[in-house]
């Protein structure tokens, strides 16, 4: 019985079946945590999303800002981008059921007895674990609700670019997402940068990635979304499992009990 994780699959199908069989993965006994970004960029992500839906119980996801975004488009409540592959998603027959299934996933998920915890982009150090996963029970409650689409309506923004506790509504809302599914850089009082996506040593004045700073406690906080790291950060606390398969790097699958990667490059 293993426990993998697998870094940014963005509809590159193949290259997660290739890792799949590489491990012998047998979902009636390991188990898959899916780092969010499901879909979207690459070229599978109808296919994608059926099958990660098909492993019920043997999948943990988390979503990501692809995720989200597919969702707001797929419930009407923003407009496709010229850059979005995920038509295929939003012509199938089972759409609605796939958008049901995907609104009802994760924001975090937490292994106390591993002392591991994934989402998408990261846990800012401005968080405790516990608030972390306090604030990703909001939005994971939020979406499954009848106020989804609203929320999905009031997602897109980088205002405010601070977490505050005195934040209420979808400011609130907003921001929980902002922090969970595009954090990079960050301040020392908790303010993102949302213009970067290189890497870590071209952070802006006033920021750094947000690994680099001290967390207490021993969590390994495990997560994808930042392709320039190329799957190396400096903080062993943090492991990153987005290794850009669809910008022509790797995807990546992370045994959570011997640390062991394994990777299939981006051309199958």
């Amino acid at each position: 019985m293993a426990v993998y994780a697998v870094g940014d699959i963005q509809g590159c199908y193949y290259s997660l079946r290739c890792l799949l069989d590489k491990v012998a993965f047998n979902p009636a006994e390991d188990t898959l945590w899916v780092a969010g970004d499901l879909v979207n960029r690459g070229p599978e992500s109808l296919k994608t999303l059926r099958f990660i839906k098909s492993l019920k119980q043997s999948a943990k996801v988390v979503l990501g800002n692809h995720d989200l975004h597919l969702l707001a488009v797929a419930r009407g409540a923003q407009s496709k981008k010229r850059k979005d592959t995920f038509t295929d998603i939003l012509s199938a027959p089972d759409l609605d059921e796939l958008m049901d299934w995907l609104r009802h996933q994760k924001i975090m998920v937490r292994d106390k007895t591993r002392q591991i915890a994934m989402t998408h982009a990261g846990i800012p150090h401005i968080w405790s674990i516990k608030q972390a996963k306090e604030y990703a029970c909001e939005l994971e409650t939020l979406l499954k609700s009848d106020n989804c689409d609203e929320f999905l309506s009031a997602m897109y923004g980088n205002e405010p670019q601070q977490w505050s506790d005195s934040l209420t509504g979808y400011d609130r809302y907003r921001t929980i997402a902002n922090y969970f599914t595009r954090m990079r850089f960050i301040g020392d009082e908790g303010a993102l940068d949302f213009n970067n996506k290189l890497g870590p040593l071209d952070a802006p004045e006033g920021y750094k990635p947000w690994f680099s700073h001290t967390r207490p406690g021993r969590t390994k906080i495990i997560f994808g979304h930042w392709a320039a790291l190329e799957g190396r950060v400096s903080n062993p606390q943090m492991v990153v499992v987005d290794t850009g398969c669809v910008w022509g790097g790797a995807l990546t699958l992370l045994n959570l009990d011997t640390w062991v990667k394994t990777s299939c490059d981006c051309s199958h």
